[in-house]
């Protein structure tokens, strides 16, 4: 049974920067491409971006990219999110998951994120 375990958030100014961990287990994890979500109050989740298995390749939404990172240790079984430059509407709870799940699929608890002054 898969379980995904994000840590790392917090309240963070704007400009700052915040590493979030994802672990991962209960899956061949070094097999599954992974992907960083996040959900702001009142709307709907959204994608962040993804890593491919090896992580040799990422790719991010618009409103992230030159901020953001992904990046894994597959040998800890673990995938990152390194988010530099952050605004307030980077607000929301965080989460990891397969770049195929959806709504109905098992979520982790997610990380909040909160940036304000």
């Amino acid at each position: 049974q898969v379980q995904l375990v994000e840590s790392g958030g917090g309240l963070v100014q704007p400009g700052g920067s915040l590493r979030l961990s994802c672990a991962v287990s209960g899956t061949l994890f070094s097999e599954s491409a992974m992907s960083w979500y996040r959900q702001a109050p009142g709307k709907q989740r959204e994608l962040v971006g993804g890593i491919t298995k090896s992580g040799g390749s990422t790719d991010y939404v618009d409103s992230v990219k030159g901020r953001f990172t992904i990046s894994r240790d597959n040998t800890k079984n673990t995938v990152y999110l390194r988010m530099r430059s952050l605004k307030p509407e980077d607000t929301a709870v965080y989460y990891c998951n397969s770049p195929r799940a959806g709504p109905t699929d098992y979520w982790g608890q997610g990380t909040q994120v909160t940036v304000s002054s």
